[in-house]
């Protein structure tokens, strides 16, 4: 058995181990939670999207410990902006573990309803020249590095290879993300096809830091029937890919959103710190640990984890609608 320790057993030390986990106890608990909710809706199996990601990969192989790899159906859905790899790597995850899966291309979809066409438009909000064969991506200031107003730029990479950076404006900001949230949107609606068509479930793929700071598209990748992962922190899901096969390929691939067309980590356009120094402050955060061991296992000084604090009460501020049901007038009764 893999034993380490769990959130409750944390030391003084300061260190890394804040975070371990019994991966092998945790895989039952999850297992038992997915197999008691298909039997609750009456659904015979489930659906995972995969992107080649470690949150998938994991989310996949917990769903194929749990009823077994001929109730799991994988959906690669790559686009025109996808990574030249991305099929590659979510392939070798589906094929890993002995699914069945299809490929669905969702760039026609996104076509007809001008994702591309919008977003370009709002890009030459501040960036005139801006054409098709242009490539770019949206990136925030490191939250560590300065006090200062952090505020969205997109990198624009001219076809002669020339790259150029420029601020957005708050309109252009919304109307590049409401333009490339089509994408996750168009996902959600051909995974709910599969799961009408199967009677399946389709399964979340956030980690803990990313249902915590509102990182995903609210009726997008943020729509699920079960979210295996939501409770826990990227550096527990990690623990759990090496613990359940994940191919090394996967585990060693470093995060990335597979949104924009140039490529882009979730670290620049999101979480401005690296994902692993951010579950320890996060963590430090949520359990009260003092910010002399939170800066001490993560290398930065006090000052930075008091920014880093900051930045993530704004983001549960600012993403607070993601998390929130419709409203009703008054309360309806639900079956069941």
């Amino acid at each position: 058995m893999t034993t380490v320790r769990s959130d409750s057993q944390i030391d003084s030390q300061g260190d890394t181990d804040v975070l371990a986990i019994d991966v092998e106890a945790e895989v039952a608990r999850i297992s038992a939670s997915l197999r008691g909710y298909l039997t609750r809706a009456r659904r015979k199996g489930a659906i995972v999207a995969l992107s080649g990601g470690i949150d998938s990969s994991v989310v996949a192989a917990l769903c194929v410990a749990a009823i077994g790899k001929d109730r799991v159906f994988g959906l690669h859905m790559p686009e025109r902006d996808s990574s030249e790899d991305t099929l590659a790597f979510s392939t070798l995850v589906s094929d890993s573990l002995g699914i069945d899966s299809v490929v669905e291309d969702i760039t026609p979809v996104l076509e007809a309803v001008r994702c591309y066409e919008r977003r370009d438009d709002a890009i030459r909000m501040v960036c005139p020249d801006y054409g098709p064969d242009h490539k770019s991506k949206i990136v925030l200031p490191s939250v560590v590095e300065s006090e200062s107003l952090r505020l969205y730029s997109v990198v624009v990479q001219a076809p002669d290879g020339t790259t150029t950076r420029h601020r957005l404006t708050t309109e252009s900001y919304l109307g590049i993300v409401a333009a490339t949230n089509f994408k996750q949107r168009a996902r959600r609606m051909t995974e709910y096809y599969h799961a009408d068509r199967l009677n399946y479930v389709v399964t979340g793929t956030p980690n803990r830091l990313e249902y915590d700071q509102g990182f995903f598209v609210k009726l997008g990748d943020g729509a699920a029937d079960v979210k295996p992962i939501a409770h826990l922190y990227k550096t527990q899901v990690y623990a759990l890919a090496d613990f359940l096969g994940v191919p090394e390929q996967v585990r060693t691939r470093p995060s990335t959103t597979d949104t924009y067309s140039l490529p882009q980590s979730q670290e620049e356009f999101y979480f401005s710190l690296p994902w692993n120094l951010m579950d320890l402050c996060l963590h430090g955060k949520n359990t009260g640990r003092p910010i002399e061991q939170v800066a001490e296992s993560t290398g930065l000084t006090t000052a930075q984890v008091e920014r880093v604090y900051g930045d993530i009460d704004q983001k549960r501020k600012t993403t607070a609608y993601l998390h929130l049901p419709p409203q009703l007038v008054e309360p309806v009764q639900e079956i069941g």
